[in-house]
């Protein structure tokens, strides 16, 4: 286990109130949290979206990707659903970090597309961790999942990590002109699935 549990609070949003869990990873010190959304112990499986951190897309409400527009409409769908879990995972940028994005922003606006500054930068296209996010379900109790996410690979490796994902949600949301050749790059070249049919 990658993680410690070591703090919770409520945390009052405009879809409702959550629960906030902070974890901290062991060996690097580095911290995640988990927003929890009625009893998600009692339920036989848990609608749950395991977020990237993206500073840009979820707190500046940047046009160039759809991850504020997947953070409000999964908050809204977990509260709707009145049970549920959104992982908040600490890894920007697919954890080339904050700088390192904003230098790939840099090469997109000269053309790149987003795989192709990450390699320039020397990085793979994704360099996320999900195994992290795998021990905070466990540590969660959590048993089985309801996966909003447009992404097969997150899938297959949580399902590597042992975590019984028992049904992809598609999350397609926040297409626009700023973000349609970024969306078009993640679905041709990363294999996301971005269409409902």
């Amino acid at each position: 286990m990658q993680l410690k549990r070591v703090a919770e609070a409520n945390l009052p949003t405009p879809w409702g109130d959550f629960l906030i869990v902070g974890f901290i990873e062991k060996n690097t010190g580095h911290n995640h949290i988990a927003l929890i959304y009625g009893n998600i112990f009692n339920s036989s499986s848990v609608l749950a979206r395991v977020h990237s951190e993206c500073l840009t897309g979820d707190a500046l409400f940047s046009l160039r990707c759809d991850c504020g527009f997947q953070l409000e409409s999964a908050l809204s769908y977990i509260a709707q659903e009145k049970n549920g879990v959104l992982l908040y995972h600490r890894q920007e940028g697919r954890n080339i970090g904050l700088i390192n994005k904003i230098r790939a922003y840099k090469l997109q606006d000269k053309g790149a597309d987003t795989v192709e500054a990450n390699h320039k930068l020397g990085f793979a296209a994704d360099e996320r961790d999900f195994t992290v996010c795998a021990d905070m379900f466990k540590l969660l109790g959590v048993q089985k999942v309801r996966l909003l996410t447009n992404n097969p690979k997150k899938v297959d490796i949580l399902t590597k990590a042992g975590i019984n994902i028992i049904e992809r949600v598609p999350l397609i949301v926040g297409r626009n002109p700023k973000n349609a050749h970024y969306l078009d790059t993640k679905e041709k070249k990363m294999g996301h699935l971005l269409k409902f049919y």
